[in-house]
């Protein structure tokens, strides 16, 4: 079992910035690979950016050259930094382990991008 525990949402203006974070209570935590995936109303959820054991990461398209994603694998924690939000940016925002074939999330947090 996977214990994930997101904080660091909250409202930012159009340009600002935020940094997310996600604590996971798991014993194997730097064996797995950690995300950040996102879902706004209506939409599906879709992936925001992961960053597997090995530290190979991957981003989706809208956040490219702004959100960062880093782990700490000494304190279980994974962190997604996010520069130059736009109001599109604005989600419920999920911190995701992946097991094998198993997703683990945490309960979201919220981020509004408005002026």
């Amino acid at each position: 079992q996977v214990h994930l525990v997101e904080s660091g949402g909250g409202l930012v203006q159009p340009g600002g910035s935020l940094r997310l974070s996600c604590a996971a209570s798991t014993r194997f935590f730097r064996s797995y690979t950690m995300g950040w995936y996102r879902q706004a109303p209506g939409n599906q959820r879709e992936l925001v950016a992961d960053i597997s054991d090995g530290g190979t990461i991957n981003y989706g398209d809208p956040v490219k050259g702004r959100f960062t994603i880093s782990r700490d694998n000494a304190q279980k924690m994974v962190y997604l930094q996010m520069n130059s939000l736009k109001p599109e940016d604005t989600a419920v925002y999920y911190c995701n382990c992946r097991i094998a074939s198993t997703n683990y999330w945490g309960q979201g947090t919220q981020v509004t991008v408005s002026s």
